[in-house]
């Protein structure tokens, strides 16, 4: 391979890492054509990007990026493939229920919002891990308990008073 398509490779993997927030470094080494075709067609469907790169590539792009992603460094070895979404917990869910049917791909390492996490152990940490805006609705959910709960209790005791007020009237 020529420098120049090197260099065109490199630029186009940092590109990829700067549009997405998070990347899984996986294996997926061993799988058969048709195999891989499903995952990238699950990918696609997912909204999860999947590109097969050479690990010095990747390491030279991961150099030029502005995120430091130095703790991935170690996981750069034997055959790589990136998985790379804005969403943290998606590719996680992704190989999870890709893994129903095969025992790949494994997972080396993910970086998400600038946090590393190594080995395939982490599988069920990182599928559980709470997008931003599941977050932003959890948040939005908690704000609101405590509003909810005067109004109900206000309508609860206007309804209680109301009701009083008709029998005393009805009785005189």
């Amino acid at each position: 391979m020529k420098l120049e398509q090197k260099s065109q490779i490199i630029d186009a993997i940092a590109k990829d890492l700067a549009d997405y927030s998070n990347v899984y470094v996986t294996d997926i080494s061993g799988f058969t054509v048709e195999t891989v075709n499903q995952l990238r067609r699950l990918c696609f469907r997912k909204d999860v990007k999947i590109k097969v790169v050479k690990n010095t590539l990747l390491k030279r792009a991961m150099e030029q990026s502005e995120v430091d992603f130095s703790e991935l460094y170690p996981a750069l070895e034997g055959s790589t493939s990136i998985m790379l979404s804005n969403t943290g917990n998606a590719p996680a869910k992704l190989i999870k229920e890709f893994r129903a049917k095969n025992k790949k791909p494994l997972i080396k390492a993910a970086f998400i919002e600038e946090c590393a996490y190594f080995g395939d152990d982490q599988l069920e940490a990182l599928c559980n891990i709470k997008s931003r805006e599941e977050l932003i609705g959890d948040i939005i959910g908690l704000l609101q308990s405590p509003a909810k709960n005067v109004v109900s209790a206000l309508q609860s005791s206007g309804g209680k008073l109301a009701g009083i007020v008709k029998t005393l009237s009805e009785k005189e």
